[in-house]
């Protein structure tokens, strides 16, 4: 193990964190807020503490198992200070609070503690959306972007934190690679800021929109989430959430000049497109009654399922009180999540397609025993280690889904509201049914109960391997 380049990589992170605590700092001056001088006091010693503990060391090479816990250990570290200001601020008193809230926020989940959110200071409110946006592409990948690259055992990191069953490089660098899939966060996320603002929404709220939709997050800014917006930067809102949830790889296909039909073919694409549709028409069927017309049962069916299948966790309307179809359909879609290589959370449709594929495939076996099947993406066989990982993974998955409900019925709490605050918070998704619903909250949860979430949030942004490595008591065993 090299705890040294672990340390070094603590210590980068910190210093990152610093400089992304001067936009709430600078918030606070614009507002004439109080609040920012403790986010100035949080970045200025994660500066000091990173700058000590960053030394460049000789021995820097590391291999997947010090990338897996680099990872896990930088997200910890970095939701650890990043929820320092809001208790010392006083706008969220308690600190294991404060750690859930922050932990939300990183992991892009949006499941929220709060009962009042507009109590809190701007200054607050624009580091809960801001964390959304660093968590969103992950923030080893903007480090990678801009810091030299150390051979190819910097995809280690890439492979830890990216989400998806696979992770390559668009181009031959690895730093290149980081490069573009930053050019085109940024340019998404500037292009929904210019829709919102010729939506005229004001200049804040478009901002913590943005920021919230970039990384899939969902954290609102309003008690009510996205209700008492216009129907026109609803439909905006929505579309860039979907938009978000797209599969980069994409993007970077259709602005080169050759591979512009490598968008097209990708399947996992449009597979994607393909469920949202489904969903939105069934959706908009189901809870036609309960609208005032056709028109505003699209729009609400459109923007949740948007929502929902994206991770993001944003809101115009209490599912909670929808049909059980409509309510059913909303829950298949937090385990489905979005695409691979996206901002978005969840199983992830590439591995639905692979696992459907694979039982389809030995399906085929039985009945042609001689028969040669392989199961292909994109035109492409598989590689069964591929399948492998897809297999391990949702059994992974499963286990920790089940522990964590069990653990937390310790509350007492409906098993809708358990299942589905576990569901929302290990897809990282936000809002789940009953009393974590759009309109609810985890404030009611016990202690315990919201260090299992946190944990959950933690292993589904990050796939689960970086945060189940750290529980591994070999990896920590130093060899004779």
């Amino acid at each position: 193990m090299n705890y040294t380049a672990i340390r070094r990589t603590l210590g980068i992170i910190l210093k990152f964190e610093a400089v992304f605590l001067l936009l709430p700092c600078i918030t606070s001056l614009v507002y004439a807020e109080s609040q920012g001088v403790w986010f100035l006091i949080v970045a200025v010693c994660s500066f000091i503490i990173g700058q000590l503990i960053s030394i460049k060391s000789k021995d820097s090479n590391f291999f997947a198992k010090e990338g897996f816990i680099m990872v896990a250990l930088s997200w910890i570290v970095m939701s650890l200070v990043g929820a320092l200001p809001f208790t010392l601020c006083g706008d969220i008193p308690n600190y294991i609070d404060a750690f859930f809230e922050t932990v939300s926020g990183f992991t892009t989940t949006g499941a929220s503690i709060l009962t009042d959110v507009e109590a809190l200071s701007h200054t607050s409110l624009i580091w809960r959306s801001f964390t959304h946006w660093i968590g969103g592409m992950g923030v080893f990948v903007f480090i990678l972007a801009i810091l030299p690259t150390n051979g190819g055992y910097n995809m280690h990191l890439m492979r830890a934190e990216s989400p998806g069953p696979s992770v390559g490089k668009l181009v031959p660098r690895l730093k290149d690679t980081a490069k573009i899939l930053y050019m085109l966060y940024f340019a998404l996320t500037v292009l929904q800021i210019i829709c919102l603002l010729i939506a005229r929404m004001p200049l804040f709220d478009t901002l913590c929109t943005a920021f919230g939709t970039a990384g899939t997050g969902g954290f609102g800014i309003k008690n009510d989430s996205f209700a008492g917006y216009s129907v026109a930067i609803q439909v905006i809102t929505a579309v860039f959430m979907i938009l978000f949830g797209v599969n980069f790889n994409a993007y970077f296909f259709l602005t080169s000049k050759n591979n512009k039909k490598l968008a097209f073919q990708m399947e996992e694409v449009r597979v994607y497109f393909g469920i949202i549709a489904v969903a939105v028409i069934l959706i908009t069927v189901n809870i036609l009654s309960m609208c005032s017309g056709l028109g505003d049962a699209l729009n609400k069916a459109f923007f949740q399922v948007g929502s929902i299948i994206t991770t993001t966790g944003f809101a115009t309307a209490d599912f909670n009180l929808w049909p059980e179809l409509s309510r059913t359909i909303l829950v298949v879609l937090m385990f489905c999540g979005a695409c691979a290589g996206s901002t978005g959370g969840g199983i992830k449709v590439s591995r639905i397609v692979i696992m459907l594929k694979s039982v389809k495939t030995e399906i085929q076996k039985y009945i042609h025993p001689r028969s040669v099947n392989r199961v292909k993406m994109d035109g492409k066989p598989v590689e069964e280690e591929t399948r492998r990982g897809v297999s391990v993974y949702l059994l992974a998955y499963a286990a920790i889904f089940i522990f964590s409900i069990l653990i937390i019925s310790v509350d007492n709490f409906d098993f809708t509201t358990n299942f589905t605050a576990v569901t929302a918070t290990f897809n990282n998704i936000g809002p789940g049914l009953g009393v974590v619903g759009p309109a609810g909250n985890y404030a009611g949860y016990s202690w315990l109960s919201k260090l299992v979430l946190i944990i959950d949030m933690l292993a589904g942004r990050l796939e689960l391997y970086p945060i189940l490595i750290l529980f591994a008591p070999s990896v920590w065993r130093k060899k004779g």
